[in-house]
């Protein structure tokens, strides 16, 4: 039965030698695809759900408070100064404070 095996001959043991290819690839999908796809759906999902009044902290470490949004951009107020940026909803890292419990 092993002669059979090594000379290639069996269709199931040809299929043997693709399993563990298989396996790995299973692996990737669960440890490494999904988290990530999982972490990108939280992250739409908080910047799609940003409201005016929002502190918020881009990926660039600016902190400032939410004046307006448009479709992909926001205005941040960032100082005591009133000074304004106008940044990409893609570049807000996290929500520090919601609007609604900054006013509590």
């Amino acid at each position: 039965m092993n002669a059979l095996f090594l000379n290639g001959g069996d269709a199931a043991g040809s299929l043997l030698m693709f399993i563990p290819i298989i396996l790995i690839f299973v692996v990737m999908y669960f440890f490494m695809i999904r988290p990530q796809k999982k972490q990108e759906k939280e992250a739409n999902r908080m910047r799609d759900e940003l409201t005016v009044g929002d502190e918020i902290t881009t990926i660039g470490g600016i902190i400032g408070k939410v004046v307006s949004i448009k479709d992909e951009t926001l205005v941040l107020e960032t100082t005591k100064d009133r000074t304004r940026i106008r940044i990409l909803k893609t570049a807000v890292s996290r929500v520090d404070v919601k609007s609604e419990d900054a006013q509590d």
